[in-house]
C-alpha cells in the first residue's frame, strides 16, 4: 500500500493505480461501515460480489508493493529511507492492532494488510533480481497456497503464514501465502516497466490528465490515508446514528 519509491524514482501510472486502490478500498470500508451500524445490509463475508472486490483491491495494492520495491532500488538500496519506511510501517501495523483489539477484542487484526506489507517489503529484498523467475514463483505460490491447507498452520502461532483450514476469526486478515505470490508478479512487473520504451511514452500523455494527477497524488499519501479515513468514517457515522436514532 504505502509508496516507497523516491521523487527521483516514482512513476506517475504505479502513484496513480495506487491512488484509484485506495479510492476503492475507502469506498469499500465505508460500505463495511454502513452493514456495521445497521444502516445497509451488506453481507462481506459470504457476497461473492464484496470477496471478490477485496481481492482485486488486495492484488492491485499488494502487486504495487513488489513493483514499488524495484523502482525504489533500481539504483540501490536507500538504507535510510528503506528503513524509515519500514519503521514506519511496522509502528503503523502495531496500532491497527491496538485500535482494532479495543474495538473488536479477540477478533482484533493480529496480520492485516500493513504487518504483510512490512514483511513482504523485507522479504522482497532477497527476490529483486530473479527477474522472470519471479513471475514462476509468484504464480506457483498462488496456486500452491489456494489449493492446499494444513492444520498445523491453524495454531495460533503460525496463521501469520496462511495454509489454514479455515479462515481465522479477525477483521483483516492477510497471510504471507498465497499472497506473496503478488508480491513477487509484480516484481516481475516492476523489471519489464524499467525496459519498456512505451511506458515512459505514457508517462507523459498521463501527465496531462486532471484525473490521473488527482489518483497519483492520493497514492503517494496512501498509507496516511489508509490509517486515518477508517477513524474518520466510524466517528462520523457514530455522530449521525447517535443523533437520528
Amino acid at each position: 500500500m504505502p509508496a516507497i519509491e523516491s521523487e527521483s524514482t516514482r512513476y506517475l501510472l504505479v502513484d496513480a493505480l495506487r491512488g484509484f486502490a485506495i479510492v476503492l478500498m475507502v469506498l469499500f470500508h465505508f460500505c463495511f461501515d454502513l452493514a456495521y451500524f445497521g444502516l445497509a445490509e451488506f453481507d462481506f463475508y459470504r457476497d461473492p460480489f464484496w470477496l471478490h472486490l477485496r481481492t482485486f483491491i488486495l492484488s492491485l495494492f499488494l502487486g504495487l508493493v513488489g513493483v514499488s520495491l524495484v523502482l525504489a532500488t533500481r539504483r540501490g538500496l536507500d538504507r535510510k529511507r528503506y528503513l524509515k519506511r519500514l519503521t514506519l510501517l511496522v509502528l503503523s501495523a502495531l496500532a491497527i492492532s491496538l485500535s482494532t483489539w479495543w474495538m473488536f477484542g479477540p477478533r482484533f487484526v493480529f496480520f492485516g494488510v500493513l504487518h504483510f506489507i512490512a514483511l513482504a517489503s523485507v522479504l522482497g529484498l532477497l527476490f529483486l533480481r530473479f527477474d522472470w523467475m519471479n513471475l514462476l514463483l509468484g504464480i506457483g505460490v498462488l496456486v500452491f497456497a489456494s489449493n492446499n491447507s494444513f492444520s498445523w498452520f491453524d495454531q495460533p502461532g503460525w496463521r501469520w503464514i496462511g495454509l489454514m483450514t479455515h479462515k481465522p476469526a479477525t477483521e483483516d486478515y492477510v497471510p504471507l501465502l498465497p499472497w506473496f505470490g503478488v508480491v513477487l508478479v509484480g516484481l516481475f512487473l516492476g523489471r519489464r516497466m524499467l525496459r519498456l520504451a512505451w511506458i515512459h511514452r505514457l508517462e507523459n500523455h498521463l501527465r496531462d490528465s486532471r484525473l490521473v494527477r488527482m489518483l497519483a497524488f492520493s497514492g503517494q499519501r496512501s498509507l496516511w490515508i489508509y490509517l486515518v479515513h477508517q477513524p474518520l468514517l466510524i466517528g462520523l457515522l457514530s455522530v449521525y446514528v447517535r443523533f437520528t436514532r
